[in-house]
């Protein structure tokens, strides 16, 4: 963490915050639909979060890497949705590792 800021260190937090929350909301509209979420915007619309949140590192709520699920395990194999969610920054964080892989 040699040469990484009290600044940088919030944005870290706040992003692993974001991602928890935005994955949370994924697995619930998943369990509660029974069919995983399209978009982003559909826990937004459905209820499970109030927006999206700006990335930390990108300043925009439109920079989320939605990772869709794998067709073998989707819930609706006729319309697989999103699985995950990452951050939409390839900048290296302190930890080593690029925020687009967290």
């Amino acid at each position: 963490m040699a040469g990484c800021t009290h600044r940088e260190r919030a944005r870290e937090a706040l992003l692993k915050e974001d991602l928890y929350h935005m994955r949370t909301a994924i697995d619930q509209y998943t369990q509660d639909k029974k069919i995983a979420p399209q978009h982003l915007t559909d826990l937004v619309s459905a209820g499970y979060l109030h927006a999206i949140p700006k990335d930390p590192f990108t300043n925009s709520a439109n920079t989320w890497v939605e990772v869709r699920e794998d067709l073998q395990h989707s819930t609706d194999r006729s319309h697989p949705g999103i699985s995950d969610v990452h951050g939409g920054s390839s900048l290296v964080s302190s930890e080593g590792t690029r925020y687009d892989s967290w």
